[in-house]
């Protein structure tokens, strides 16, 4: 497997692109639940294969790259990216599993989103596995596909460059009490280091078409949030510190400015900034951006604050 150091893109592959459609790529066909369960009994279909099912699962839309670096942190031995794929092929033609890829102006993408099935869900169903996919889950547009890759490559970054990690989530639910709004923001970790916790959570912001709008609609919400937070309001204790992942650099001055034209700020906490790329490097000390007034200016100019929390 390429290790992200070793990545040279000069543009998020989970950004959009003009003209991008998702496109289907797993099975037509029929298959029965009959011949799957004989693949069971047989042995073609095992612990391994629910494994992978499980982590499909719990982050909707996964690529493979994603779905091995989570399976090595979570301790499941498996040779290779490529006995990976094989696994991932044999799910697709049992139609346990399915997959997309993403096509635009500029070609095919050079990776596969895969997603569950409706057999996939009865198998985790059947073993006790809490699974709310529908099949509407599987036509959600690529900007909202592409917001969980880069919300999944943001979590796995961390808990596998952050030597304070403790834990994950993939979609934390939060509470808007005035707006009366329940939301999920695109990926939550949790920090711990000599007794002491923080928490983060990740908005993750694409340029789809109208994306100013519906960000601003999302920073109400967050807004609403954290002015009414008290503390184990959505499970915290204390108020987790917000991070928006953007496309790239220029896109982190373009959400700024969104927050400060429509007075957005939020008051109780810093506002931090990232962009996909930005995970890759080799440690995530230097990643965040903040925007601070220069008082000989008058404008606004981004910093990285040095976080040692962040370091291995």
């Amino acid at each position: 497997m390429v290790e992200d150091k070793q990545i040279e893109a000069q543009k998020s592959p989970f950004a959009l692109r003009p003209g991008e459609i998702k496109t289907f790529d797993g099975k037509d066909g029929y298959v029965s639940m009959n011949q799957i369960i004989h693949k069971i009994n047989v042995g073609h279909i095992t612990d391994f294969h629910f494994a992978i099912m499980e982590i499909v699962n719990e982050f909707e839309f996964i690529t493979s790259r994603q779905l091995l670096q989570i399976m090595q942190q979570k301790g499941i031995e498996i040779a290779s990216q490529d006995k990976l794929n094989d696994r991932l092929e044999q799910l697709i033609k049992t139609k346990i599993l399915t997959r997309y890829y993403f096509t635009s102006e500029e070609g095919d993408c050079t990776y596969r989103v895969y997603c569950l099935e409706k057999m996939g869900k009865y198998l985790l169903n059947s073993r006790g596995v809490e699974c709310k996919w529908q099949p509407t889950d599987n036509v959600k547009p690529t900007y909202m596909v592409k917001k969980r890759l880069a919300g999944n490559q943001t979590l796995i970054a961390y808990l596998r460059k952050v030597k304070a990690y403790d834990n994950y989530t993939v979609k934390p639910t939060l509470n808007a009490k005035q707006l009366g709004k329940v939301f999920k923001a695109n990926g939550g970790i949790k920090l711990t280091k000599n007794g002491k916790s923080i928490d983060f959570i990740f908005e993750v912001v694409r340029r789809e078409e109208n994306w100013e709008s519906k960000f601003i609609e999302r920073m109400r919400m967050y807004n609403d949030f954290y002015t009414n937070f008290v503390p184990m309001d959505s499970g915290f204790e204390k108020m987790p510190q917000l991070i928006f992942i953007c496309e790239d650099e220029k896109h982190m001055a373009e959400v700024f400015k969104a927050i400060v034209t429509n007075k957005l700020e939020i008051d109780k906490i810093k506002l931090y900034f990232s962009t996909d790329l930005r995970q890759n490097n080799e440690t995530l000390e230097s990643t965040l951006v903040e925007f601070v007034l220069d008082p000989d200016t008058n404008k606004y100019k981004m910093e990285e604050p040095k976080i040692k929390l962040l370091g291995m």
